[in-house]
């Protein structure tokens, strides 16, 4: 078995009702939707490692940075990284060709996990098993389908991710 960690850097995912702001925010006390999603999953294997919480549109250079430096001391081999799904194509360039001999997929959701009927524990479960079975570079998971990190885009219209042609030539 492959040993996996998450690193979990925010984004919808995590995101919760305020009843104050009528907004989605993310918990005051830090914590994460995650352990919920891996409990009902029945999945207690993957380390999980706090790095951010912060909205992907609000996540700069630095933020890229201190994510690849913890990709980079997780002993783990196969790493899934949550991550808002606003940036999550500039993230998964960002770290492209950089992590060494890791896989390294990317995940989010597009509902938060505390709403209710969200992709989020769908798009984890298929994050942890294509990190474990993918070769080495940097790739996202999201509706059912893996995408190289030069694939990924957003479809803001169809509120799913495609490949997109015009990047793989990056």
């Amino acid at each position: 078995m492959t040993d996996v960690a998450i690193l979990m850097t925010g984004g919808t995912l995590d995101k919760v009702h305020d009843t104050y702001t009528e907004g989605l925010v993310f918990p005051t006390d830090g914590s994460s939707q995650l352990g919920d999603v891996l409990t009902v999953g029945r999945t207690d294997h993957p380390r999980l490692v706090p790095v951010l919480q912060i909205d992907s549109l609000d996540l700069c250079d630095a933020g890229r940075a201190h994510i690849l430096s913890a990709v980079l001391t997780a002993p783990e081999r196969a790493i899934v990284i949550t991550h808002g799904t606003g940036t999550m194509d500039k993230t998964a360039m960002a770290l492209h060709g950089r992590c060494c001999d890791k896989t390294v997929v990317i995940t989010g959701a597009m509902r938060p996990v505390s709403l209710g009927a969200s992709d989020g524990g769908f798009n984890v479960g298929g994050a942890l098993i294509a990190a474990q079975i993918l070769p080495a570079g940097v790739y996202a998971v999201m509706n059912g389908r893996v995408f190289s990190a030069r694939e990924i885009y957003k479809d803001v219209k169809s509120g799913c991710f495609t490949g997109s042609p015009y990047k793989a030539e990056l």
